[in-house]
């Protein structure tokens, strides 16, 4: 089979690999789409290895349909071939075919296409853990987005709101303010105009504060803003993609109990991924089905145009997921 490795110079190349052995608690899924996310970019750039026993190339989420079954899988009879399902993946998405654990695999939701559906387990799942399992989010809190275009934010953004939140997130500039138009958010602070702290300090002021922050930028922001979140609140730091490092005033954080909470879906364990992923399919499946919560893609690429996908994502031109075909329906 084929798979998209990293080749000389960093560039990408559709090569031979090669194919996978499953095991018996595995299934062999034959890849129609694959969902990028800015960890494969961390991939290429050599900050962010597979884990053990995973291929080395890249891809976190997938979606296509079951060809083969392990015999533990073929006993307990939740999977057969034939099945339609997106999976959540080590690594080894952009390629042809993949062995996925049963625990990481999920019905693709009704009405949904095999392109839509590759960007939902890895997103889906990392927001409905930021949300729901650490942020304990409930209706009537105020949520708090940074990076309002990243494919994270078009996922967190409408999954707040059909849970009953009120959403501020943040842009960078001006035309990445008209790209997220399309997103439910309530507030959108432009930082190349405003500070978002100034505007954290007016919504607190006026009754309505931050209660979650889920934050992948860090950097000095974050100390400027904790002071201005709700009694209790919860900022979860999953990234630091604009800097490690940030000053606190430790002060504001017991006075207002605010707790800061660093996590991220890649490194809990197989187990934890799998009743993750069942609750996920069991609460946000129908919000999914029903429309409430819809798949935001960008733009969807044959696989052969991976390289110029990461590019676009680099560059920071992309408002929502970028999907990748590797064959049609």
């Amino acid at each position: 089979m084929y798979a998209m490795l990293l080749g000389e110079n960093g560039h990408l190349k559709w090569s031979e690999v090669p194919n996978p052995e499953i095991r018996d608690d595995e299934v062999l899924l034959e890849i129609y789409a694959s969902g990028m996310n800015r960890a494969d970019l961390l991939q290429r750039a050599g900050q962010y290895p597979p884990p053990k026993g995973w291929p080395d190339y890249f891809g976190l989420e997938a979606a296509g349909i079951i060809v083969k079954v392990g015999d533990k899988v073929a006993g307990e009879g939740r999977w057969k071939p034939g099945d339609r399902v997106c999976a959540l993946l080590g690594s080894g998405g952009y390629a042809e075919y993949a062995a996925v654990p049963e625990g990481m695999l999920m019905p693709i939701p009704k009405g949904l296409s095999m392109q839509q559906a590759a960007g939902l387990p890895e997103v889906y799942g990392a927001a409905y853990l930021f949300l729901c399992l650490e942020g304990k989010l409930k209706k009537g809190d105020t949520l708090l987005v940074q990076a309002g275009a990243s494919g994270l934010a078009s996922v967190l953004i409408p999954m707040a709101k059909a849970f009953g939140a009120r959403v501020i997130t943040t842009v960078m500039n001006d035309e990445l303010e008209l790209k997220i138009r399309h997103l439910p958010a309530d507030i959108v602070v432009n930082t190349s105009r405003q500070k978002l702290c100034d505007v954290m300090k007016a919504e607190l002021e006026a009754g309505r504060g931050v209660d979650i922050a889920v934050d992948c930028l860090g950097g000095e922001m974050v100390g400027e803003c904790l002071p201005y979140m709700n009694f209790d609140g919860r900022w979860i730091m999953i990234a630091t993609l604009a800097d490690d490092y940030s000053n606190v005033n430790l002060k504001s954080m017991y006075a207002r109990r605010t707790r800061v909470i660093g996590t991220n879906l890649r490194s809990r364990t197989a187990e934890q991924k799998k009743e993750l992923l069942c609750e996920m399919t069991r609460i946000l499946w129908p919000k999914v089905e029903s429309g409430e919560v819809c798949p935001t893609i960008y733009r969807v690429l044959p696989m052969s145009r991976a390289e110029e996908a990461m590019n676009l994502m680099q560059a920071g031109k992309t408002a929502g997921k970028l999907i990748l075909t590797v064959k049609e329906e």
